[in-house]
């Protein structure tokens, strides 16, 4: 790497930086001083990749798990080692410049070339575990995955990143390549929209969106669907533009409901949270309310105000990394059959813990 070399005195365990001897740079106010040694580490282009993948300085600094101002001052160190700008800040959201955008492939390959040179050339037998880049929606994250995951990596060296976002935001990682696999909730009325010639999908099971309620707002009649003007239903209700809420506006539209909203959120977290608390009406999955582990939400409505739900994976076909490759086998390895053409496997909901019919009513 010419004049780049490893700092082993500060890093003997980990690739941590790169010392290079001072240049000259463009914009000469960010460069270091003629003469100087300026150390680069490689934590910056962690962060780099981080911010360029999330979009949002504090969502990557979370992910980091440092302080948004610590994250920012990187930020502009590397910006500085390089001599030239990789944010625009001018304008909001975060946008990478275009020398941002050239730098985010390379940043990626010579990261991934120290940290496998590291392992080549250290001396030390390392048996490289199998990595997986997976995105999926914060309720699935938390109610589904902890059970897939015991499924799929069973018997294997496995590890796996979890991005979690809303649909657009999985959607622009998957086809950004940013993550090997998107894993979401669908339904046909509100498709998602992505080439099954390039992306091919595998169904993990299917479930209901339903409306929830408390046992004490039920008890008092303040949950009885589909409520009267003279006494609206308090609706917990997700944010505009948010996958579900799209969702139960195709329940509502079918069923209407004399409602009156009176909390918002884009997170069924959130919603099941306030319906807990006697607070209103949710239209929650099944398994967020099972994943909860109370007793004290109780579906209300009926089959009506219901809709079906497929748990859908996403992968990209040309994307023929070994690990991704064994590891759809393996989440595939269920498959009853061919469904779309060649282009959607089938995954019976035993892959799944499904919800038993007390557990389908909240009870």
């Amino acid at each position: 790497m010419g004049d780049h070399i490893l700092d082993q005195q500060r890093a003997p365990d980990a690739v941590r930086c790169l010392v290079l001897p001072a240049k000259a740079q463009p914009g000469g106010a960010t460069a270091p001083r003629a003469g100087a040694r300026y150390v680069m580490e490689l934590r910056w282009l962690q962060d780099f990749l981080m911010v360029a993948e999330t979009g949002n300085f504090t969502r990557a600094a979370e992910r980091r798990n440092t302080s948004q101002a610590a994250f920012s001052r990187r930020i502009k160190s590397l910006e500085a080692w390089l001599g030239f700008d990789l944010i625009d800040r001018s304008v909001y959201p975060t946008q990478l410049t275009p020398q941002g955008e050239r730098f985010r492939e390379h940043a990626g390959e010579l990261l991934r070339q120290m940290l496998d040179a590291r392992v080549e050339l250290g001396g030390k037998p390392v048996r490289r575990q199998e990595h997986i880049r997976i995105a999926l929606p914060f309720a699935m994250a938390t109610s589904r995955l902890p059970h897939w995951w015991q499924l799929w990596s069973q018997e294997r060296r496995l590890s796996c990143s979890v991005v979690v976002g809303n649909i657009h935001d999985l959607v622009t990682s998957l086809v950004s390549n940013n993550v090997d696999l998107m894993i979401c909730y669908h339904q046909a009325q509100q498709p998602i929209h992505l080439d099954p010639d390039r992306y091919e999908r595998a169904i993990l099971g299917t479930e209901f969106l339903r409306p929830y309620a408390s046992q004490a707002l039920v008890t008092k009649g303040g949950a009885s669907l589909p409520g009267r003007p003279t006494h609206p239903v308090p609706l917990l209700m997700y944010s505009p533009g948010v996958y579900f809420a799209r969702l139960v506006d195709l329940i509502l539209e079918n069923a209407p409901v004399s409602g009156a909203r009176v909390i918002e959120s884009d997170m069924s977290d959130v919603l099941c949270e306030m319906a807990l608390a006697g607070r209103g009406v949710a239209w929650l999955p099944e398994s967020t309310v099972a994943a909860s582990g109370r007793k004290g939400l109780t579906a209300v409505g009926g089959d009506k105000w219901a809709l079906p739900l497929s748990m859908v994976a996403f992968r990209d076909r040309t994307n023929s990394q070994r690990s991704l490759n064994l590891f759809w086998s393996e989440l595939c390895r269920y498959g009853t059959g061919q469904a779309g053409g060649g282009h959607e496997r089938s995954i019976p909901r035993s892959t799944a813990k499904s919800p038993s019919r007390s557990s389908r009513s909240g009870r």
